[in-house]
């Protein structure tokens, strides 16, 4: 068969840095998955948005979602189905995380944990017995040619400082996007004769990652 191989190039890494402007809202759709009506939005796939001031349907009042897919006048909610929430009166507002491009990365490796083993065995069991436990995400890690000056990388060496959480967004060449949590956990720095410096990096993810 015909090779549906996703070649890397192209591939980028954008950090969560602020927030931008509110998008009005103009309507909400109680369906699974939920969509929100909103002119000339200007979101995309896997961007965050926090939802404030929604009338009626104010079960996503405060809260933080990923945007699953768009249109040029609506976004859809990731894993919120609304299908059960009160009807949507009037008002509301999406305010977007501004992203910031992570510069220079060379290679990455993402999402490399594993669910832990649970032992369920007892004094009946005749064989070994387990459960699976919670996913575990695992790292991101990166390497990156070294630029001091790069708004990204000077991100990461703040949230590094801060040990503060952080939002960070991968979009591969098909369009496909990684929206996910993460600490960063080392952002070391290394050096060789006729090498360009470099930055080796470790993200640790912490909950789901979600995919749009």
């Amino acid at each position: 068969m015909t090779s549906t191989a996703i070649i890397a190039q192209l591939t980028t890494l954008k950090i969560a840095s602020s927030t931008s402007s509110p998008v009005s809202i103009t309507g909400i759709s109680a369906t699974n998955p939920c969509i929100v009506t909103a002119t000339a939005h200007g979101l995309s796939r896997g961007d965050v948005v926090t939802i404030a001031s929604v009338g009626g349907m104010t079960q996503l009042n405060g809260g933080t979602y990923v945007v699953q897919y768009t249109t040029a006048n609506t976004f859809a909610l990731s894993g919120v189905d609304a299908s059960g929430y009160t009807s949507y009166t009037s008002g509301g507002t999406a305010t977007p995380v501004t992203w910031t491009k992570i510069a220079n990365v060379k290679t990455f490796s993402a999402f490399d944990g594993s669910a832990a083993d649970v032992d369920v065995t007892n004094l009946d069991s005749t064989a070994k017995e387990f459960l699976i436990g919670l996913r575990d995400m695992g790292q991101v890690t990166l390497e990156l040619d070294l630029d001091t000056t790069d708004a990204g990388q000077l991100a990461l060496l703040s949230k590094q400082g801060s040990q503060a959480l952080a939002q960070f967004k991968f979009t591969l060449p098909n369009n496909a996007v990684a929206t996910f949590n993460a600490y960063v956990k080392k952002v070391g720095a290394s050096g060789a004769v006729d090498q360009p410096l470099k930055r080796a990096v470790d993200l640790r993810v912490t909950g789901a990652v979600t995919w749009s």
